[in-house]
């Protein structure tokens, strides 16, 4: 992809790579489609669809998304060997616009004890990788692994040979999260200066954020010449995460005088879409996150309210809906019809086809009936809700609890199977909640190991919805499942009966197709 504007920076999302690559953040493939959907919204440049030799499943996550996504270039992640290559262009072969992403470790520690290989080896092996990749595509990324922590004659050297060899993008990523703002300015500038060919490929900055710094590495990056940014949205991703794409875009929206640069990204859409990525992996959004967090534009000290009510700019620095965070006082209730409930959703940033929002209404009515008044979280809550991701095999009938003080907890759960058959359990336990995870397991037949149990109020008022993500171990992988609704015991019962369904559906998918990764699988795990 080539730079027409000098101060514009390409935003490469890895939200559906790097970012599932956190523990128990695994999408299943309407999941990765409806995420894909919002960041072409959002106006992403490219959309890093997942590692397609890796397994079955992201190969054909991958396929769909390049065959259904419109706009971003739809990018695929591959290890330079031909294998790999193949794998990546052929889930990605039908999208408009492509690229095959190529990396390789290159630093010593990387090629002592990970690949046990030497420079020329490294270099021999990323102009293959790169030689290759480009006789399919026209567009390819080279990453050489662990680059800052990479010698830098030794990064000049397989970086020349990599454009060389065809690169178009050459991506420098700070893998363990290890670098600093002016270490990784410095080796920017190194390159630019060093690397003879480097005009005839953009330079990219991939930052993990292991002692809190990817932002401000891909800022000081990017201030020294990089001109993409890989990041992800909310910053999920590895260890620590990645570079939030959040934090870093409206970094240079708002101080864009500084860096002198700008994207193309819609900013009204990102507040929609980090509450999107949260709800789909259940990674919940700390309060005091920067930008898309509950308290980024929430002030209590009264001299700040103070300030707040003399003029905005005394205590923000920039407006909720720049952001896409848009809150009203006006209330929903049972009496509200669809224009309303449309409008409303709108004004929240979401976009909904008229399927989705026949859903959404029904269901809207459904709880206007249970709760006196709804809002925004409600509304929220409402579009959020997977349609339809994890549908069976088990559904929901009825849940009955009985809970005393000193005594053992009951419940009893209904469920139907897709067959048509309904399964009947009781069970006691140490609460309603845990009874009621005894009595799924009994009716699914399934048992599962609980990691974590997490329970949030995601409204406000007495009658206010609750939020309640479980995640759990089934044959050493993580599985997450999350629900909303007035009672918190049921919204349980829901999480767990969608783990139980992603566990089934999990079974009934393929094995990878390349068995030899599974050795692999700690080394794929912990790149760029």
């Amino acid at each position: 992809m080539s730079i027409q504007d000098p101060k514009r920076v390409i935003i490469f999302d890895t939200t559906l790579r790097d970012g599932e690559q956190s523990p128990g953040c695994s999408m299943s493939l309407p999941e990765k489609l409806r995420i894909a959907k919002a960041l072409a919204d959002l106006g992403v440049d490219v959309i890093e669809a997942g590692f397609p030799a890796a397994s079955k499943g992201d190969w054909e996550a991958v396929q769909a998304i390049a065959r259904e996504i419109q706009g971003p270039i739809i990018c695929a992640l591959a290890r330079c060997n031909r294998g790999d290559i193949d794998k990546a262009f052929s889930a990605i072969k039908d999208a408009p616009r492509r690229r095959i992403h190529v990396f390789l470790a290159t630093s010593a520690i990387h090629r002592e004890h990970k690949l046990n290989m030497a420079k020329d080896e490294i270099i021999r092996a990323a102009v293959e990788g790169v030689r290759y990749a480009k006789s399919l595509t026209d567009d390819v990324e080279f990453s050489p692994e662990d680059a800052s922590r990479t010698e830098l004659d030794f990064l000049t050297e397989v970086v020349t040979a990599a454009i060389e060899a065809g690169a178009t993008t050459i991506n420098v990523p700070d893998t363990v999260g290890y670098t600093t703002p002016h270490e990784f300015s410095e080796v920017f500038s190194h390159l630019k200066k060093h690397v003879k060919n480097i005009d005839q490929a953009v330079l990219s900055v991939h930052c993990h954020n292991d002692l809190g710094m990817a932002v401000a590495n891909s800022l000081a990056a990017a201030s020294a010449g990089a001109r993409q940014i890989e990041c992800t949205i909310n910053g999920i991703g590895e260890r620590a995460g990645n570079c939030s794409l959040e934090e870093v875009v409206m970094a240079i929206k708002t101080r864009e005088s500084f860096y002198q640069l700008h994207t193309g990204i819609q900013t009204t859409r990102l507040y929609p879409t980090s509450r999107l990525v949260s709800t789909i992996t259940g990674m919940l959004i700390p309060r005091n996150k920067a930008i898309v967090g509950e308290n980024a534009f929430a002030h209590e000290a009264g001299i700040h309210q103070h300030g707040m009510l003399k003029h905005h700019s005394t205590y923000e620095i920039m407006r909720p809906t720049d952001v896409g965070l848009s809150r009203t006082s006006l209330v929903l209730g049972k009496h509200s019809g669809r224009h309303a409930f449309r409008e409303r959703i709108e004004a929240l940033g979401f976009h909904l086809g008229d399927s989705e929002l026949e859903r959404a209404f029904v269901d809207f009515k459904t709880l206007a009936d249970k709760k006196k008044e709804l809002f925004d979280g409600d509304i929220e809550a409402l579009v959020l809700r997977t349609d339809g991701a994890t549908a069976g095999p088990w559904f929901f009938e009825s849940l009955t609890t009985q809970a005393s003080s000193g005594q053992a907890a009951i419940a009893s759960i209904r469920l139907r199977h897709a067959d048509g058959h309904i399964a009947e359990q009781s069970a006691t336990g140490e609460g309603p909640v845990d009874a009621t995870f005894k009595a799924i397991e009994l009716a699914t037949g399934l048992v599962v190991k609980l990691r974590s149990f997490e329970v949030r109020g995601v409204t406000q008022g007495e009658d206010a919805q609750g939020e309640a993500i479980v995640n759990v171990v089934h044959n050493e992988r993580h599985y997450r499942g999350s629900s909303v609704t007035t009672n918190i015991v049921e919204s349980s019962a829901h999480a767990l009966i969608e783990v139980v369904n992603r566990i089934l559906t999990t079974r009934q998918s393929s094995p990878s197709t390349h068995p030899q990764l599974s050795n692999d699988r700690a080394v794929v795990e912990t790149i760029i």
